[in-house]
């Protein structure tokens, strides 16, 4: 049975492969962006899916742009939050608005999305909502205090929401990935990169379809039994 998803920061990298893999399975996908206005259009041209912008850090933003989706194609049963950004630095030299704008949209971005569409998921009965969250979430790294501290709070988000929706049928997971080949790991100094693959048991990155494979389980039918779980895919880096 076919369901509206909304995948936040949908239009490239693991969020885009998310988008094209719940389409696959039958879905009305919405992809959400923030900025990135010519992407976001090439995107929507390549693949058929809409793209919507709205900042998800943004709470009345979020609320009006869930409430869009539905007024245009129904109600949305499927949430994957995936957006996210960095603004990487020791806490010698981190200022408030990077600590601050990491938490807003990494994590506050959970809260405002779940805040437009968790009630009607309940009232419905049915729903699912993945977090992507991270390895540095799980295992720390330096130079990274606040995506950090925001990927740790979605793993923390996802346990405790569960909790509210496994009776009403609601399921929330949490997808924590390692080292995957999208656009950000590509920027890493190949020095700093081959150093990082060396310490992936696999031997090379993660691959984007890869993380997507894991959230189509999760908001199947099958995964109707897993909630407040959090499935790392990380090659064997971290063991958690």
């Amino acid at each position: 049975m076919g369901r509206v998803a909304v995948v936040t920061g949908g239009t490239r990298g693991i969020g885009e492969a998310i988008c094209q893999r719940l389409k696959r399975q039958g879905h009305t996908v919405i992809a959400n962006y923030a900025g990135n206005e010519e992407k976001a259009k090439a995107f929507t041209a390549a693949t058929g899916i809409p793209a919507y912008r709205w900042d998800v850090g943004d709470h009345e933003a979020t609320l009006a742009g869930c409430a869009q989706v539905e007024a245009d194609h129904g109600p949305i049963d499927i949430v994957i939050n995936n957006a996210g950004i960095t603004r990487d630095g020791t806490l010698h030299r981190m200022t408030f608005e990077d600590w601050n704008e990491v938490l807003r949209i990494n994590l506050g971005g959970c809260f405002n999305m779940a805040k437009a569409t968790f009630p009607g998921m309940r009232e419905r009965g049915w729903g699912r909502i993945v977090n992507i969250g991270s390895i540095n979430g799980q295992a720390g790294q330096y130079g990274q205090v606040n995506y950090a501290a925001a990927k740790s709070g979605i793993h923390g988000f996802t346990k405790a929401l569960a909790q509210e929706g496994a009776k009403f049928g609601v399921t929330v997971n949490a997808i924590a990935p390692g080292y995957i080949d999208t656009d950000m790991v590509a920027a890493v100094p190949a020095p700093v990169l081959e150093k990082i693959i060396a310490k992936i048991p696999v031997g090379r990155l993660g691959h984007a379809e890869e993380i997507a494979r894991g959230v189509a389980f999760l908001t199947s039918e099958n995964g109707g039994f897993v909630t407040g779980s959090t499935m790392s895919i990380n090659g064997g880096q971290h063991m958690y």
